[in-house]
């Protein structure tokens, strides 16, 4: 069965601001200093998929920027925009529909456009142990990190006990059933979760064949597939693009998590240690670059005096700090964040802020 990547790079960069924008989100951004961060991925994702069914849904309004930045590894074709930001379980569903439409059924391998992982090597041998698992048991299959810390950023996933069960060769990998999801914790429970064992991190990284997440959203979400489907009759023809202008703002919005793996009666998740994290704040930058010996993280031309723990961010000035800890400094062409890094969270709220106040310029 044919193997697709889908890229999903939707994302406004609000909890990324100032370096984030509406225009260039974060995954457009080169935080590692190697390359962006979509097509960081990208390549991770090429040595297990070919290059040619590599696929990125984005938004209609990056769609232009993403074909430039991205033509190393995708198509033209194959960057689906969407004209209206509907959540995640649209997207997958316009992805899926798109496959069995144009190419027939295949495996359909989901990631966030935005993750770090660190050992690329193992990263391949867990999605190739969830390919299998997906064509094999007609699963919905998702990625769980196995924690290393209690955090509170992150949701969780529950391995039923005593359901682990062997992938391929004995030397591949194990599947556990899921028993349930569950929201980010408060510091005492991710504690629990951690000691106890039996709990993963949610990594958002899916892995099914395309008609099978499709049948998932005809029982479970039907308002969202009746809506796919009457794209999906159009795909291929003339019609097509005019289809999906009038019936996508129209989708419901949901994310897949809350609409179909919450509610699924076959969730398997594989565990998972390559160095995983999500870069979905600021305060994550620290995992992007070597620290000093004080824990600070510099980009650009910074100086740092008697500090510990921070990070300083020069677009295209002189940064400098003094006697500052765990706190944040973003300097661009137009805008400058302070903020400490346990608030990083907030720096969404801000940007809600400027969108209501009228400095959407900003934005």
């Amino acid at each position: 069965m044919k193997r697709y990547g889908v890229i999903m790079a939707g994302g406004n960069g609000s909890r990324f601001w100032p370096l984030g924008r509406k225009e260039r989100p974060k995954q457009l951004l080169n935080l590692s200093g190697k390359d962006l961060m979509i097509n960081e991925t990208l390549k991770r994702l090429s040595f297990c998929i070919e290059k040619e069914n590599l696929m990125i849904v984005t938004n209609v309004s990056q769609a232009s920027l993403m074909e430039e930045e991205t033509k190393e590894w995708v198509k033209k074709e194959n960057i689906l925009s969407e004209p209206a930001a509907r959540n995640t379980a649209a997207c997958i569903g316009y992805a899926a529909m798109e496959i069995l439409r144009k190419h027939g059924d295949g495996i359909m391998c989901i990631l966030p456009s935005d993750q770090f992982v660190k050992d690329e090597e193992e990263f391949v041998r867990v999605m190739e142990a969830a390919i299998v698992t997906a064509e094999e048991t007609d699963g919905l299959v998702t990625i769980g990190i196995c924690p290393t810390f209690p955090a509170t950023g992150y949701g969780y996933i529950k391995s039923k006990e005593g359901s682990r069960t062997p992938i391929g060769d004995k030397n591949m990998k194990n599947y556990s059933i899921v028993e349930e999801f569950v929201e980010k914790p408060d510091k005492e429970t991710a504690q629990i979760y951690l000691e106890k064992g039996g709990y993963l991190w949610n990594s958002g990284m899916f892995v099914w064949k395309a008609s099978t997440i499709l049948s998932y959203m005809e029982r479970l979400l039907p308002d969202v597939y009746s809506c796919l489907q009457e794209i999906g009759k159009d795909m291929g023809t003339d019609r097509e693009q005019e289809t999906i202008e009038r019936v996508y703002p129209a989708i419901p919005k949901i994310s897949i998590d809350y609409g179909i793996m919450e509610r699924a009666d076959h969730v398997l998740v594989i565990p998972a240690e390559f160095g995983w994290n999500d870069i979905g704040s600021l305060d994550m930058l620290t995992l992007m670059k070597e620290a000093d010996e004080k824990g600070n993280v510099s980009y650009g031309e910074t100086v740092f005096e008697d500090c510990e723990g921070s990070i300083l961010y020069a677009a295209d000035k002189l940064v400098a700090a003094v006697g500052m800890k765990d706190v944040i400094v973003v300097q661009t062409k137009d805008a400058v964040l302070v903020c400490p890094k346990d608030k990083a969270q907030d720096v969404k709220k801000l940007t809600e802020r400027l969108e209501a106040t009228g400095k959407e310029r900003y934005l």
